[in-house]
């Protein structure tokens, strides 16, 4: 990498102290929510998560006066309400006056927000901070890969990355690179970059299909640091884009930026072309097939644990996390009736009740009641669970680990949350001993990945399909890619941005 972090660090603490530090306002959202739920939530306006590289202790922390206003969370638990939105942005613009004036801004996003009535939630956020802090404050933005970059995000964005590993190892790597570039603009005086590039690529896949731990996206990723290490270029970036989104933002987009127009132009395009040419050959990281197919592998196989993603209703990719259509056709299968048989854990289904039944009834006690499908029942409703307490969660016990394991026949159910990776220790259920473990996931996360026997990948159904053709897509630019499949080669026109300061003439 061109950029050695500990280079530019010292030289924005050396610069720190003999001039004024500069003052950073910070806020974001960070949702990633399909579309095509039908449950609907409220954005809640939260305390920016600050990362630890902007601890008082450490350096970027000591090189600005950092000036968190809020952040808006949410699930994967359908679009957001225009409602809630509004009054998310009302509280972001009164905060962000109460810390005026700011020299930088930090727009900490995923990229991926759906809001009723909105086409473009973070662009507009991002727009309407704008008219608050004025056009002179240096902006950076950082995102994660499978967010969508539309004109407004990259017209608002002085300074812009993104995440280049999926599964997104390096998160905070990333972030820390889109924030140190901020700070090193402010203290250089180099201030906002001459050039910015911007190139909409026709293609719309999931992170299922393009993960970087195998080609063609492990090789595609890997051009960016050379085009990063190109004279005169900043950073650069590809965004995959969500698929589950439904409006002209939602397809892949290249950005490069930096202080040489050639390289900044012939990077972008070098990238964009690369991502066009290789569009065919994406393909699912582990081997996928139907449900049942998944199931009789598993069965069949001596390797444990034998992990079987249930892509279609990950909530990390955003889904409900509470469809059961696959939990039920799990359940209904005969291998696994009886106690001694294959061992199968299932992560996860939410329901409150049967949590709270479990912890009335008891561990080693029997317990019955509904799960999952509280609202998302389109393709299953709610489960009549009955079974075994194997593990309850003590009363008053955080959200996240307020869980029951519940046993029935040889499966194991993780009930009470949405999360594909709940914390199990002291349940007394191993993961490592499990013959078949379930998970509501695409691409496995570390976790579940260093410990596969084998793994494949199951097309089951819930929001967030990987059968895009089936999706009821009304508002995205076509053709697009795989949707068009045949689609004639696109121009991929470089569209050199101006600043948000430039375009408004002064």
């Amino acid at each position: 990498m061109k950029k050695y972090y500990s280079i530019i660090l010292g030289f924005v603490l050396a610069t720190s102290l003999v001039t004024a530090q500069p003052r950073i306002g910070i806020a974001g959202i960070y949702v990633e929510n399909s579309v095509f739920v039908p449950n609907r939530q409220e954005l809640v306006a939260s305390d920016v998560w600050m990362p630890k590289f902007l601890s008082k202790d450490s350096i970027l922390g000591k090189s600005a006066v950092w000036l968190p206003a809020v952040q808006g969370w949410g699930h994967g638990e359908g679009p957001v309400t225009k409602e809630s939105y509004d009054r998310f942005i009302d509280t972001v613009l009164t905060k962000i006056k109460e810390n005026m004036p700011y020299d930088g801004f930090w727009f900490f996003n995923h990229g991926a927000c759906s809001v009723e009535g909105i086409e473009d939630p973070e662009g507009y956020m991002m727009k309407r901070v704008r008219e608050v802090i004025g056009n002179d404050c240096l902006t950076t933005t950082t995102m994660d890969l499978h967010g969508n970059v539309s004109m407004n995000v990259a017209l608002y964005s002085d300074l812009i990355t993104t995440f280049r590993k999926a599964p997104h190892d390096d998160m905070i790597e990333s972030m820390r690179r889109g924030v140190s570039n901020l700070v090193e603009r402010l203290q250089s005086g180099k201030g906002r970059p001459a050039y910015k590039a911007w190139v909409a690529v026709p293609v719309l896949l999931s992170g299922e299909w393009t993960s970087t731990r195998v080609e063609p996206a492990k090789s595609l990723y890997e051009m960016v640091p050379q085009v990063e290490a190109m004279p005169g270029v900043i950073d650069a970036g590809i965004w995959i884009g969500y698929v589950w989104g439904n409006d002209a933002r939602n397809q892949a987009v290249v950005m490069v930026y930096g202080d040489d127009e050639d390289n900044v132009r012939t990077g972008a395009k070098i990238l964009a072309q690369k991502f066009w040419d290789v569009r065919k050959q994406f393909c699912l990281e582990a081997p996928g097939y139907e449900l049942q197919e998944c199931l009789d592998k598993a069965i069949a196989s001596d390797k444990k644990p034998f992990i079987i993603s249930d892509m279609g209703d990950n909530p990390g990719g955003g889904g409900s996390g509470e469809v059961t259509w696959t939990l039920r056709r799990v359940l209904d299968r005969p291998e696994f009736k009886e106690p001694n048989a294959k061992t199968l854990l299932y992560c996860s289904i939410p329901s409150d009740e049967m949590v709270e039944k479990a912890r009335k009834a008891g561990v080693g006690k029997k317990v019955k009641g509904y799960v999952g499908a509280m609202t998302d029942n389109t393709y299953e409703g709610p489960i009549l669970l009955e079974g075994e307490v194997i593990y309850v969660a003590p009363k008053g016990s955080p959200k996240r680990n307020d869980i029951a394991v519940i046993k029935t026949g040889s499966i194991y159910i993780v009930v009470g949350t949405s999360t594909p990776t709940p914390d199990l220790s002291g349940t007394g259920v191993v993961p490592e001993n499990m013959d078949i473990i379930m998970v509501k996931q695409g691409y496995l996360v570390s976790r579940w990945y260093d410990i596969k026997g084998d793994w494949v990948m199951a097309f089951t159904r819930g929001g967030v399909d990987q059968d895009f053709s089936k999706l009821p897509y009304t508002r995205i630019v076509r053709p697009i890619f795989p949707l068009d499949y045949d689609m004639q080669d696109p121009e991929l026109n470089v569209i050199m941005f101006p600043s948000a300061k430039h375009i408004l003439g002064r």
